[in-house]
């Protein structure tokens, strides 16, 4: 009779973090899949297939990604006690934002006695870049947390036979020493974690690191400079092992895909698949040169790409120049976003609100701008925060600047440092009206009229921006962080907030749930009252700067160029290098002859 095998027990956590009332973030369907946990599960997955602890030890694995499922600690501690066995519970992917909560989990699995590994980019952000660890790190030390920097591909082997012979390091940084990504094992979740988000959308990195050198982007010093990728065959293996599982909708979470040097030949082998029958439907995430890569947005097009993230980050040539994003060139701007619809591809623009020179004024002076002059659909905006891991934040670190100390702050939404030219409060103000401008009902019917000419379906579009808009009305959390139905549990609070009694916890939630769930359908009826206005009007019944193909002389027309003074240098600077329609000109289409995706 054989021997019963050893358990060896994997717990994946990616943790949410805390909004403003102390209570976890998490839905019943979360917005976006946690690509990290993904790849984690996958590299694990690959260790108990070759049986690295040896074929009498199983490894058990499971991944919960907090966004969207409820971390039972007291319950997980029983069933690893009643199994028995060697534990690793890691926390991964865990971003400056997402810390606290991470270390609170770990601290109740530490007092039951299990090594726990808290990795990501907080972790390897504050390694990177800072001289001293900082506070919160060097308080998981002191809870016996190991602190893991770098990447897991090829690490995870020798983690896990240092848990099993009880001689789990402190610290593991391999930040000096980036793994390969070819033929590394296949970023998967089981398809019952991918169904409790919403889309039911998987994700993988085809590449990390990033040429460009964005002073607020830790990307850079953490991922590298240095493009990584996985090969078309890769890729190719991981689309088709997610189809297994019924799986078609993908998120490629590269920071910039449009310079992993095997764009072209992935996006061959994803146009063949998708020929073949392969349904794939991607979303990326792409620099705002992406229109001079000759092919580049018709492969993607072709490959599936429904949907491209754009760091457009702000109009001002000033700011963009004192962010050291050089490579944003607001003159390209049009030629660009038009480029991509007439590929049939919804665009999605960040901006960053909190550069040196802005101010509400300037920032609502900018937002009218975009609305009129650039044919950009969906705009969201973040909050300049000096991330760790950044440029900006070792700069300040370093000249001692004042900084909010809570990182559960960090979210791109909360205000951290100061500002010359604004208040903290007036900061957050305008962060918050600055929603309200943009998806104003005048610009959400413009918006829909586009749709129209460049053909996309305005219903499709119509829920698009309103999943952007509401989030931040109604649950004062970013887009990125939302999700449907909202989840809160009365216990599961951040320590030193009271627990509130049953009485006052449950009468307050069904409170917000009616008043948020009544206030969001308002608001998507004001949005069908639109969209019925604008499918009533004949087709390009109105004129529009953003719509019409970009001219000579438009330079000297349109505000973007000629609002600041900035702006007029910038182009002046252009015009006398001769550069000025190099890149600019895009070929007109005839409106509404897309297929809607």
């Amino acid at each position: 009779m054989a021997a019963a095998s050893i358990p060896f027990h994997i717990l994946w956590i990616k943790p949410s973090h805390y909004d403003d009332d102390g209570y976890v973030i998490q839905w019943w369907r979360s917005s976006l899949p946690a690509n990290s946990l993904a790849t984690v599960y996958g590299i694990a997955l690959d260790c108990a297939d070759r049986q690295v602890l040896g074929p009498d030890v199983e490894i058990r694995l499971r991944a919960l990604d907090e966004t969207n499922s409820r971390i039972d600690v007291p319950r997980l501690i029983s069933d690893f006690a009643r199994d028995g066995g060697k534990v690793l519970v890691g926390m991964v992917g865990v971003q400056s934002n997402q810390f606290p909560r991470a270390l609170d989990l770990a601290r109740q699995f530490r007092a039951a006695g299990l090594p726990v590994v808290i990795g990501g980019f907080h972790v390897s952000g504050c390694m990177a870049m800072l001289k001293e660890l900082p506070p919160d790190l060097r308080e998981a030390l002191d809870l016996g947390v190991t602190l893991f920097a770098g990447e897991l591909e090829g690490r995870l082997d020798g983690l896990l036979h240092d848990v099993a012979a009880d001689r789990l390091q402190p610290v593991y940084n391999y930040l000096a020493d980036l793994p390969d990504l070819t033929g590394t094992p296949t970023p998967i979740l089981p398809a019952d974690r991918i169904r409790l988000t919403m889309g039911k959308r998987a994700s993988f990195d085809a590449g990390r690191g990033c040429p460009f050198q964005c002073s607020f982007c830790t990307i850079i010093n953490v991922q590298g400079r240095k493009s990584r990728h996985r090969d078309a065959d890769d890729v190719e293996r991981l689309v088709r092992a997610n189809a297994q599982l019924g799986i078609s909708n993908f998120f490629i979470t590269d920071d910039n895909f449009a310079r992993n040097t095997h764009w072209e030949p992935i996006f061959d082998r994803l146009i063949a698949m998708r020929e073949s029958g392969t349904p794939i439907t991607l979303v990326i995430q792409v620099d705002t040169q992406s229109h001079r890569i000759p092919r580049f947005i018709d492969k993607a097009g072709r490959a599936g790409v429904t949907r491209a993230f754009l760091g457009m980050e702000n109009i001002n040539p000033d700011s963009l120049k004192g962010a050291q994003k050089g490579q944003n060139k607001i003159t390209d701007y049009r030629a660009m976003l038009q480029a991509w619809h007439n590929a049939g591809v919804l665009t999605y623009a960040g901006y960053i609100l909190g550069f040196p020179d802005d101010t509400p004024e300037t920032i609502r002076r900018d937002i009218a701008i975009i609305q009129n002059e650039l044919p950009v659909d969906i705009l969201e905006f973040f909050v300049l925060t000096p991330l760790p891991g950044s440029v900006d934040h070792q700069r300040l670190v370093e000249a001692g600047a004042p900084l909010d100390p809570d990182m559960n702050n960090y979210d791109t939404q909360h205000v951290t440092m100061d500002h010359p030219r604004m208040t903290k409060a007036q900061w957050a103000g305008i962060f918050r009206e600055a929603w309200d401008l943009y998806y104003s009902p005048a610009h959400v019917a413009t918006v829909l009229r586009r749709a129209r000419r460049w053909g996309y379906d305005p219903k499709h579009m119509m829920g698009k921006l309103f999943a952007f808009h509401a989030p931040m009305i109604f649950e004062r959390i970013h887009p990125l962080e939302g999700g449907l139905i909202r989840i809160k549990r009365r216990r599961e609070r951040r320590p030193g907030y009271p627990i509130e009694s049953p009485l006052r916890f449950y009468p307050k939630l069904i409170w917000e749930f009616v008043t948020k769930y009544g206030g969001a359908y308002a608001l998507h009826r004001r949005y069908q009252r639109i969209l019925k206005q604008v499918q009533a009007e004949p087709l390009g019944a109105y004129p529009d700067a953003a719509m019409e193909p970009v001219t000579e002389g438009e330079e000297q027309r349109l505000e973007i160029f000629t609002a600041t003074t900035a702006a007029q240098q910038y182009v002046e600077k252009r015009r006398a290098r001769g550069d000025l329609r190099r890149h600019g000109a895009v070929k007109a289409k005839p409106d509404a002859h897309l297929t809607s995706r």
